[in-house]
């Protein structure tokens, strides 16, 4: 039998307990081969966005994010805070020892999820580059309690990842899904974990497939129900962009009506510039343009992306940010908005930009370091090089020597000169020079 006296400890520790703040939840959206041009809010007109342009006007919008030219590297930023020149191993392999951000919030009381793309466990089939084969880090093994994703398994063995796909999901291969659409698949499994575990914190990664080619047809095209489900055509990527724009809008949608909107922390990223085969006509400082994707490319084309911020109550509404964010960014964010610490990953490239979602000044990047080995395997020749380069919102150094001012020159066709941007870059490089020796020298 309880006594009198524990029966009022616990209640009263129960009745501290419950009026504790709950702990913020966190959707952290990661779009796949999207540039910024893609968006109304940043002056896109060949594609209707009107989710993502609400949330950006209910929410906060940074105008000057960059993710890595490639979505493997970027990822690998995203999930550990880390530059790639600490942990990469190869394209598409992730070191099964490395801590990702689903461990560290598992760890630390949250529910945790993942559903979309994972791509970390032998990505290259059999006869390219086989000492990569069968290793890396696999799902299960990702610190998420409960996942679905594609391509979690042999690259040859992923299957579609949209029309009729195949997914991986809590321990069970799904093949060839005749009439569903993977994003939807993605989207729905992550809305049942939330619902399920809307008393509890919990950190939900989408790392989306949209709108990464192939460029097919979805449950709103046209073509959906002909023979042409599974056809690759540029004309689809309209109706990928628009379709992915429904899916974060509902997703929006239902955490507001579980009442969770105030407690929930909302972020859209890109992971790399947009295919160099689509032309998007674009508004830039009042001039019409068409802007040619650069995926791949360490330019404005291939780097520049999307980031979309949404917080009721917490993020002021119609926020618009000039300062630089860097993928590495996102962990020390999320950190500090749900009070977990992040000493337990290591070494830390990252800086948090969640005072200035609040509409404080914090304390903002004056540049960026990007170590970028593009390296995928057996089918991107062109992408052969390991780059160093450093860069603030107007010059770009690369290790090379050779400098841009790429606020003027986008597309990076001219070396320019400029001595003290010359000076501070040459700086960064230096640092980070003598940081990778010695990491790698551990």
């Amino acid at each position: 039998m309880v006594s009198r006296r524990d029966f009022l400890r616990a209640a009263g520790a129960a009745a501290v307990a419950s009026a504790q703040p709950k702990r913020p939840n966190v959707l952290l959206i990661l779009a796949d081969d999207l540039g910024f041009e893609c968006l109304g809010c940043y002056g896109g007109k060949s594609y209707r966005t009107p989710h993502l342009d609400r949330m950006a006007a209910e929410g906060a919008r940074f105008n000057y994010a960059f993710a890595q030219p490639l979505c493997t590297p970027t990822r690998m930023q995203l999930m550990t805070g880390k530059s790639n020149f600490r942990n990469w191993k190869a394209f598409g392999v992730m070191d099964p020892k490395e801590r990702t951000f689903g461990h560290l919030f598992k760890e630390n009381g949250y529910r945790t999820a993942i559903a979309g793309k994972w791509q970390f466990w032998s990505y290259n089939p059999p006869g390219f580059e086989p000492e990569w084969r069968g290793k890396g880090q696999r799902i299960e093994d990702a610190g998420f309690e409960a996942y679905s994703v594609w391509h979690a398994q042999h690259t040859e063995d992923k299957g579609s990842r949209y029309g009729d796909p195949t997914y991986y999901e809590d321990g069970v291969l799904h093949k060839n899904q005749k009439d569903k659409y993977g994003d939807d698949i993605s989207a729905d499994f992550l809305l049942r974990f939330i619902e399920k575990h809307r008393a509890e914190p919990w950190f939900a990664y989408y790392p989306m497939a949209l709108t990464h080619a192939p460029f097919t047809p979805t449950p709103k095209s046209a073509d959906w129900n002909t023979d042409k489900r599974l056809k690759n055509d540029t004309k689809y990527f309209k109706d990928q962009v628009e379709y992915m724009d429904g899916i974060v809008g509902r997703m929006i949608q239902r955490i507001d009506e579980l009442g969770l909107g105030e407690n929930t922390l909302v972020l859209f990223f890109g992971d790399n510039g947009t295919l160099n085969t689509i032309h998007t006509q674009l508004e830039r400082v009042g001039t019409a343009v068409t802007f040619q994707g650069g995926k791949g490319d360490t330019t404005e084309a291939g780097m520049r992306v999307p980031l979309l911020a949404r917080w009721k109550g917490r993020v002021p509404a119609g926020r618009v940010i000039d300062d630089l964010v860097d993928s590495c960014d996102f962990l020390p964010t999320i950190c500090e908005a749900t009070g977990v610490s992040a000493k337990s990953m290591g070494p830390q490239d990252g800086r948090s930009f969640l005072p200035q979602l609040r509409g404080g000044k914090g304390q903002p990047r004056e540049w960026v370091y990007t170590w970028y080995d593009p390296r995928p395997g057996h089918d991107k020749e062109r992408w052969t090089k390991t780059n160093r380069y450093a860069f603030d919102k107007r010059w770009k150094l690369y290790e090379d020597g050779k400098l841009y001012d790429w606020a003027a020159d986008p597309r990076e066709t001219t070396p320019a000169e400029n001595a003290a941007a010359r000076k501070k870059l040459q700086a960064v490089l230096e640092r980070y020079k003598k940081e990778e020796t010695a990491t790698r020298s551990r």
